[in-house]
């Protein structure tokens, strides 16, 4: 085989090789488990940031989470729905936190839950935008959540499970939430808040499965 044959031949593995790359990216992005899954707690978490005294942050999370989401085809027409008991609210620090479920905050004696809802959501499994309704206290305003979904496994009970994670940015005055104590460089606490959503469910018909009780 001469130069040119060879070169060819080269070219035409190289072709195929792309081509096979190509193909196995594109099945990997939507070969994921359809269906309903329900959330589990114990290994979810939603958490947030917060600036403190302009030149630091406050880090904390809810510590109890419920809720479901349904993984379909096409993805965009996947749903996501949450509720949060707002006393699960946990910083670390148990005098914050109290504050926190005060009045000046989060009022949780007259508004205990938060709720998440999706509305749509577009793009890929690997990157999606969600637009959900959020409600805090006695607002519900949309916002944009940015996410990817992480994958699905079948734990060693039979359950199939599949993961989620998305982010967004609220203005905690949007949902009145206005304590506004201030200092001399600023606000005690800022306004946007930065939230992270980490879900891991367990697909609805297997959830009557699960480690054998002790």
């Amino acid at each position: 085989m001469n130069k040119i044959g060879l070169g060819l031949h080269a070219l035409r593995i190289l072709t195929a090789f792309f081509t096979l790359t190509l193909f196995m990216n594109v099945f990997a992005a939507t070969d994921y488990l359809k269906g309903k899954y329900n959330v589990d707690p114990a290994h979810t978490r939603v958490s947030f940031i917060v600036p403190h005294f302009v030149v630091s942050e406050v880090e904390g999370r809810f510590n109890d989470v419920k809720g479901e989401f349904t993984l379909a085809d096409p993805f965009t027409e996947s749903r996501v729905s949450a509720t949060i008991p707002v006393k699960s609210i946990d910083t670390g620090i148990k005098e914050r936190d109290d504050h926190l479920r005060s009045k000046d905050f989060f009022e949780v004696t007259k508004y205990p839950e938060m709720k998440l809802v999706s509305k749509s959501i577009t793009g890929t499994p690997e990157s999606f935008k969600m637009i959900a309704a959020l409600t805090i206290k006695d607002v519900t305003k949309d916002v944009i959540f940015e996410g990817k979904y992480t994958g699905s496994v079948n734990d060693p009970w039979g359950q199939q499970r599949a993961a989620l994670q998305a982010t967004a940015k609220v203005n905690r005055k949007d949902f009145n939430i206005n304590y506004d104590d201030k200092i001399d460089i600023g606000p005690a606490v800022g306004d946007e808040v930065k939230i992270r959503l980490w879900t891991e469910g367990v697909k609805a018909e297997d959830s009557k499965k699960g480690p054998p009780k002790k």
